[in-house]
């Protein structure tokens, strides 16, 4: 099975040059500059309030900054809150995520580098610490309004090393924002997630799961009564309502009449589940589409509920924004001239839709609907950019068959800048992409770091393997036990598949990723013989080192991708490591590293990089100062862009056609 793919035709008025040697003004600079990543969407559920949006968005011009922002109805433009000196996000889980939430007119966050709370109740007004300073981190908090109290997860480091204690203590407390005083409300497994209060303040619903699940594994909801006020949880009355042994529930929420709803799939796909009064677990809209995502993450709004009562909830399946109703079951699809949904949320009032929206030819933007009339508005763009559309390459979504008569997903890009054409008879580089995860995904979204190579003449797949979300439970768990085979077979088959079409120079095949990715990258490069160069971003080279020096949220993440780290498995350990296959390696690599990376340490990349330039390959080693796990500086994000590229260029004997950064590369003759 493989969809077919249609070669760019030479035109006339182009000027003819090499693939590779395109001038293109899709710099690094552009990449990087002028624009940011946003992040968390949050709304205020006081009805008085309810005419503003916020958003976090990491700057990358501000050294990596999260700023909260906000906009409100029938103002122009948006506003900045966070002050200098500040940081709204949160390191619990490291990769954080949920560092914002809103009431009252107020922001609440997390600050990076204290992790403490706060509280800012104007743009202008300093913000004020809600909580000690101790080790102890917070995520996916809730403001309720029947209540007054906060409830939110913490991660306590300050108990590691006391009594024999090993690792953080996750637990899900409420914070009286006014005393400060903080209640542990549940404890004893090792990970929670998105503690939500029902609407009358009686009852707290919450994900939970322990060592060695991950978040798409097996995980549990459970819900408990909360004492008069809500200050802690009524003693005896917890209970599980759904989740366990090989089911993956995630992101509960509660009706307007206080009735619980969560995604989960029991099914082959993450669908909306709704508890009723019965105890009846109904699937509102059983679809072959995702509801849910892989929760790497906190904060990911996947669906949200009309709090006027109507019944009806916004939803994404997929990134197909739409409107069920919960009493009729009925689905309505949301056009809004985007092809690609995340992050929504209703108003307060219910009037209006919230989320961040993009497409193959449009940068993400803050998404403004009006639900009464359909009318959009765009209230922040991620980047600002005159560039010409001739210089975008749009993605076919292609599907091949790999190892074991399976299918593999990717999206194609042929180069595509309106400007050049290659010499007739020539064929492109090609550079597979791997995306981290390695439970992830990738999609179609206007991405210019990938515009960048193809306006310069490279083709591009970006591969969702075996193990990527999006496509069922079946495909996620194909990489159980199967990372670095399955992953690894899927971007060799892909670029095999490309080449045999003629769509590729088979001389000129190359392969880049980050963190998982970056290990999808090393293997291919250590197991395969198909990739001529390659490009490690953070990636894990040594999965032994993995599963001993990392931290609490993927310490055991390798039992479901290689197998418990015990003497019957070590040596498949051993196996799947490129560190340890060095001898069957006959090809450049190029790394790229942060030196605050807690994920994936430095010491990951500098002993692959050691012994890649032991052997007298070519070689290139960068480490970035002050970043942790990916980059979030513009002169690291262009230093790491335009040093891939250097590289490869040096190795394919192209010649760039803008000159940008040059790179000392070890053994390069």
């Amino acid at each position: 099975m493989a969809s077919q793919v249609s070669q760019t035709m030479d035109k006339p008025g182009k000027i003819t040059s090499p693939y590779g040697s395109w001038k293109s003004p899709i710099s690094s600079k552009v990449v990087s500059e002028n624009a940011v990543a946003l992040q968390e969407v949050r709304v205020d559920w006081n009805t008085a309030k309810a005419d503003t949006v916020y958003w976090s968005e990491l700057r990358y011009s501000e050294g990596g900054r999260y700023v909260v922002c906000s906009a409100t109805v029938g103002h122009e433009g948006y506003i900045s809150w966070t002050p200098e000196g500040f940081n709204a996000r949160t390191r619990v889980h490291e990769y954080g995520g949920g560092a914002v939430f809103v009431y009252d007119g107020a922001v609440y966050f997390s600050n990076y580098e204290d992790q403490r709370l706060y509280k800012q109740t104007s743009p202008t007004s300093a913000p004020e610490a809600l909580t000690p300073s101790k080790q102890w981190r917070y995520a996916d908090g809730q403001y309720h309004v029947k209540n007054g109290r906060i409830y939110i997860v913490r991660e306590d480091h300050e108990v590691i090393g006391q009594n024999g204690v090993k690792e953080a203590v996750n637990t899900v407390v409420t914070i009286d924002p006014k005393t400060q005083e903080q209640i542990v409300l549940v404890s004893g497994a090792d990970f929670y997630s998105c503690p939500r209060v029902s609407p009358d303040g009686k009852r707290l619903a919450w994900v939970q799961w322990d060592h060695p699940n991950m978040p798409w594994d097996s995980t549990e909801v459970w819900v408990a009564d909360l004492t008069e006020g809500g200050s802690d949880v009524v003693k005896g009355s917890a209970q599980k309502v759904s989740g366990g042994d090989d089911v993956s529930v995630i992101y509960p929420g509660w009706t307007m009449d206080n009735e619980l709803l969560y995604i989960g799939d029991q099914t082959e796909w993450w669908n909306l589940y709704h508890v009723t009064k019965s105890g009846d677990h109904v699937n509102l809209h059983p679809k072959q589409a995702e509801v849910g995502c892989p929760h790497w993450i906190f904060g990911f709004n996947k669906y949200s509920i009309d709090p006027t009562g109507s019944g009806n909830i916004l939803t994404l399946f997929g990134r197909d924004l739409g409107l069920l109703n919960l009493k009729t079951k009925e689905y309505k699809a949301m056009q809004t001239g985007f092809g690609s949904h995340t992050l929504i949320n209703y108003s307060g009032d219910g009037q209006y839709a919230y989320c961040i929206a993009d497409s193959p030819t449009q940068f993400p933007v803050v998404l403004r609907i009006n639900l009464s009339n359909t009318k959009v508005e765009v209230l922040r763009e991620s980047k600002t950019s005159t560039l010409d559309k001739g210089y975008f390459s749009i993605p076919t979504e292609i599907s091949w068959t790999t190892a074991g008569n399976k299918i593999a997903y990717g999206y194609f890009y042929l180069p595509q800048n309106k400007d050049f054409q290659a010499p007739e008879g020539t064929l492109p580089p090609l550079l597979v992409k791997a995306h981290g995860g390695p439970t992830a995904k990738t999609f179609n979204g206007l991405n210019l770091k990938i515009q960048y190579w193809t306006s310069r003449g490279f083709a591009v797949l970006d591969v969702n393997y075996r193990g990527s979300t999006g496509y069922g439970k079946t495909y996620r768990h194909a990489l159980r036990r199967n990372w670095g085979i399955c992953d690894v077979e899927d971007c060799c088959s892909g670029a095999e598949f490309l080449a045999k079409e003629g769509k590729v120079e088979a001389k000129h095949l190359c392969i880049d990723g980050g963190s998982a990715g970056g290990y999808t990258t090393l293997a291919s490069l250590a197991f395969k013989d198909v990739f001529k160069a390659g490009a490690s971003h953070y990636g894990v080279a040594d999965i032994e080192a993995l599963a001993t020096d990392t931290h609490k949220f993927e310490s055991r993440y390798m039992d479901s991708l290689i197998g418990p780290y015990d003497e019957e498995h070590k040596q498949l350990y051993k196996d799947r490591s490129p560190i340890n296959h060095v001898n069957s390696l006959n090809c450049p690599m190029a790394f790229f590293q942060g030196d605050e990376d807690k994920i994936v340490p430095p010491n990951q990349a500098e002993m692959m990089y050691n012994a890649v330039k032991a052997k007298k390959l070519p070689t290139v080693y960068v480490l970035f100062k002050g970043e942790q796990h990916g980059f979030r500086k513009s002169e690291n994000i262009q230093k790491a862009l335009d040093g891939e590229f250097y590289f490869f260029s040096r190795i394919f004997g192209f010649e760039p056609a803008d000159k940008g950064i040059e790179l000392k590369i070890e053994n390069l003759d």
